[in-house]
């Protein structure tokens, strides 16, 4: 099956081609992202395989449809960049990546806490110019602080099992509890609850029409003043100009975040010697109580074995006998 695998990069080439066992599979990698601009590299091919930042709005979708696209297959978990009622109307499959290594991306959630909480990045700064001051450097012992953890899934349920073991206190956010992360201690509450009683707020809840800025002005003012807000879950959860304006104000204590509601044109891209346009997330990287990486959360050999395996096990089944393994239902979802 000849697939078309957009915004590739060298470890995208490296895991694939693994998992490709005896080049079953004629993957035809393409560095750009998915775009208006940019489908029309997909004709020729009966498959593309897509990742976070490609976009298939219906009119990409039409147009992939007249090149005699079938199959989406996204290497990844979120699939809001997808106009899943247009797939179906065009009779193309959508696939997806619905799980990995849940530690990779909750172990990168607890990185983040560590490092603003012990302002790691900033004494790293500060040695390397031979400044070995401590002022400005103060954090907080991790046990005894109460962790909210919005969205309790593979991801969520992970990192609050490794915050319980600094001897946190972890409430939780979902309308699904899971009976595991309760028999473990985790006491589920109200959002607005959760909010205010948290000294920590890590987001791992997807991006639907009901979380998109699920974190706005109000959500932050219900915060306790001082907080940590950590997302590694989707960008537009967060109001990002409602962040600024709490991080500006003194109420937001720190923000860690590895996704950005604009990331689009940033991310997974060599910048350093360009200016950056956004001025919203330029704004963001001038606090230094803010800590932001690049979409990296992800970023394991572990995570990146197991996504390979599965776009392949995806793009295999639809070859075979027409089903994807891990095909998204929009009836499932509506």
């Amino acid at each position: 099956m000849r697939v078309a695998v957009f915004s590739t990069k060298p470890y995208d080439r490296h895991f694939l081609d693994a998992a490709n066992t005896s080049d079953r599979h004629e993957l035809a990698y393409l560095e750009p992202r998915l775009t208006r601009e940019t489908a029309a590299l997909a004709d020729g091919a009966t498959a593309v395989c897509a990742f976070v930042n490609d976009a298939l709005p219906a009119d990409v979708l039409r147009a992939l449809a007249g090149w005699g696209i079938r199959l989406v297959a996204l290497r990844c978990t979120g699939f809001n960049n997808v106009d899943l009622v247009a797939a179906r109307k065009l009779g193309i499959t959508v696939a997806r990546v619905p799980e990995y290594s849940p530690h990779a991306v909750a172990e990168h959630a607890v990185a983040l806490v560590l490092a603003l909480n012990r302002n790691i990045h900033r004494a790293y700064a500060r040695v390397r110019e031979g400044n070995f001051a401590l002022e400005g450097l103060l954090g907080f012992d991790m046990t005894g602080r109460t962790v909210g953890v919005v969205g309790t899934g593979r991801i969520g349920a992970t990192f609050a099992r490794i915050l319980a073991g600094f001897g946190c206190t972890i409430l939780a956010a979902d309308p699904a509890p899971d009976p595991a992360c309760i028999a473990a201690g985790v006491r589920y509450v109200e959002l607005s609850d959760l909010l205010s009683s948290a000294d920590i707020v890590s987001l791992h809840c997807p991006l639907t029409p009901a979380t998109r800025h699920l974190i706005d002005q109000a959500a932050l003012a219900r915060m306790r003043r001082g907080a940590m807000l950590i997302n590694t879950s989707r960008g537009a959860v967060i109001d990002t100009p409602a962040v600024i304006a709490a991080l500006k104000a003194g109420h937001l204590g720190h923000l860690g975040l590895d996704v950005y509601e604009e990331e689009a044109d940033l991310f997974f891209e060599d910048l350093s010697d360009k200016v950056i346009q956004d001025d919203v997330f330029a704004r963001l990287l001038s606090f230094p109580n803010v800590l932001v990486t690049g979409h990296q959360a992800f970023f394991t050999a572990d995570a990146l074995h197991g996504i390979a395996g599965t776009t392949i096990a995806n793009i295999t089944g639809f070859e075979r006998d027409g089903r994807a393994v891990h095909e998204i239902s929009v009836e499932k979802l509506a």
